[in-house]
């Protein structure tokens, strides 16, 4: 089966001292990885509804950015807050999104987390830590950081906040000043920018002039790492001991993962202004096929084994699509024309 967010353990260093891979850092690997696979499949699903017309508006796949996104997901906690990208479907459905709840989403049905108001990626669980998502580049991380200091002004802790943003948004006031309000007020906020080389179809190198994006960390006095976004290992690691120190109360942490996104802005971008060097390069590889080609070689799972989670997997989507295609769509006579279901809304608003 699809694992469950409670089958998910605790990272651990990835190595013991004599260098051998933990047990308890295989079990998260092979979860995560299954998550990945569950992420890449549920996108190249929405990408073929969209070319059939069956979704209107845009669709943004994750494709070459699972294994950070995944890492996200699996490595928050229940109580945590998760404001995820257009290209994190990975991590949403490791943090506990349900596969209906994209489903409905992109295919517009009321019974949908968002109620048939938007479609592709605007969509989340407030109540659950999981936030809707704002489309102004950078604009999530004050969202996070509100409701951090919501938290702290309630007096719970234990709790962080994670976010993501491209490298594009790093050039935006929303990251400059929320990153500074986070860092003065020393929050448990976790900013993961994936660096995919092209904010749309303008360059890095058009976007910055640093040497890299993790330089700017110590101007805000913040701890800054880099994490290989081609490599689950990596990725679990940096964003795993990254979500631990904001978690002990070190503060804000900026993890940069360096990558290339395998596809073009959303499936209405061919993506042609994409450098043929960068896609023959280490950050073109595919996170998943590493992924799955280390599980296997390494024998934590064989090939007969993989392509049944795979086909489990299918089967799945499948029957999360045809059952949303059988709902009724909105009935603008019906609606209350809230987001939100109203008691939804009272609750989130009201809650002591």
């Amino acid at each position: 089966m699809v694992p469950t967010i409670e089958s998910v353990v605790p990272l651990a260093k990835s190595f013991d001292g004599a260098g051998t891979v933990t047990s308890e850092f295989r079990e998260k690997f092979v979860v995560a990885f299954r998550w990945m696979l569950l992420g890449r499949i549920l996108d190249e699903k929405f990408a073929s509804l969209y070319r059939g017309g069956k979704i209107h508006g845009g669709v943004f796949t994750g494709r070459g950015q699972e294994a950070l996104s995944v890492s996200i997901g699996v490595s928050l906690r229940k109580g945590d807050v998760f404001a995820p990208l257009i290209r994190d479907l990975a991590g949403r459905l490791a943090f506990g999104e349900p596969i209906l709840d994209a489903v409905r989403n992109y295919l517009g049905s009321p019974r949908g987390p968002m109620r048939s108001r938007d479609g592709n990626v605007h969509r989340g669980r407030p109540r659950e830590g999981l936030v809707p998502m704002i489309s102004h580049l950078g604009a999530m991380i004050p969202v996070v950081n509100g409701m951090l200091i919501g938290r702290r002004f309630k007096g719970l802790s234990g709790t962080v906040g994670a976010t993501c943003t491209g490298e594009g948004a790093t050039s935006t006031g929303a990251f400059h000043e929320a990153l500074n309000q986070a860092a003065v007020e020393k929050l448990p906020l976790i900013l993961i920018v994936a660096n995919n080389q092209y904010a749309y179809s303008t360059p890095s190198s058009r976007q910055f002039a640093c040497q890299s994006i993790v330089d700017r960390a110590i101007g805000y006095g913040v701890e800054g790492v880099v994490a290989d976004g081609t490599d689950l290992a990596d990725c679990l690691k940096v964003v795993g001991d990254a979500i631990r120190r904001a978690r002990e109360g070190e503060g804000p942490q900026l993890v940069v993962a360096d990558l290339l996104r395998l596809g073009g802005h959303g499936e209405h971008d061919d993506a042609g202004y994409i450098d043929a060097h960068l896609k023959e390069s280490h950050l073109g590889r595919d996170c998943v096929a590493a992924a799955e080609e280390t599980i296997v070689s390494r024998r934590w799972a064989g090939a007969h084994t993989v392509g049944e989670w795979r086909r489990e997997i299918i089967q799945r989507i499948d029957e999360a699509v045809a059952i949303v295609q059988r709902e009724p769509g909105p009935d603008p006579y019906q609606e209350s024309w809230c987001a939100l279901a109203c008691g939804q809304l009272r609750e989130v608003y009201e809650d002591p």
